[in-house]
């Protein structure tokens, strides 16, 4: 059986805010629901939560945290379609930059079948990333 290669959606925005502020909205539930989903986010390794939209929901599980620095947690969407059920994860890693931090954001786990999932993605992390973005500039 031969290895399918999974593609990945990579998003980088540099942020005129520090670190701190980006981890903050990352962590937060509260936050988090402002930029991306609603949710029962935790930020304990392991701890298992949905981000919930109007289409459905998708299971998430924390892997790995470096606090102020990168987190990760499974992206995984369950659906009849297999052109839309996705296992993926997603990492967030913070550096400091000459102007705030650079953020990048990478989803890992696109079969090439995933065409739409795929693009969904490419397209709605630049949107949420901007709602992140806006979302930083108005914490204290």
């Amino acid at each position: 059986m031969t290895a399918i290669e999974l593609r990945s959606v990579t998003v980088e925005r540099d942020i005129p805010h520090p670190p701190e502020k980006i981890w903050r909205a990352l962590t937060t539930q509260h936050l988090i629901e402002e930029w991306l989903m609603r949710n029962d986010f935790g930020l304990d390794l392991g701890h298992r939560f949905q981000l919930c939209g109007d289409w459905g929901h998708v299971d998430c599980e924390v892997l790995a945290v470096d606090p102020g620095r990168s987190l990760s947690y499974t992206w995984n969407y369950a659906h009849d379609d297999p052109a839309y059920r996705l296992d993926s994860k997603v990492t967030f890693t913070l550096e400091p930059s000459g102007s705030g931090t650079l953020l990048r954001m990478e989803q890992v786990g696109f079969r090439p079948d995933q065409k739409q999932a795929f693009g969904g993605a490419k397209s709605g992390w630049r949107v949420h990333l901007e709602n992140l973005e806006k979302l930083v500039a108005g914490l204290d």
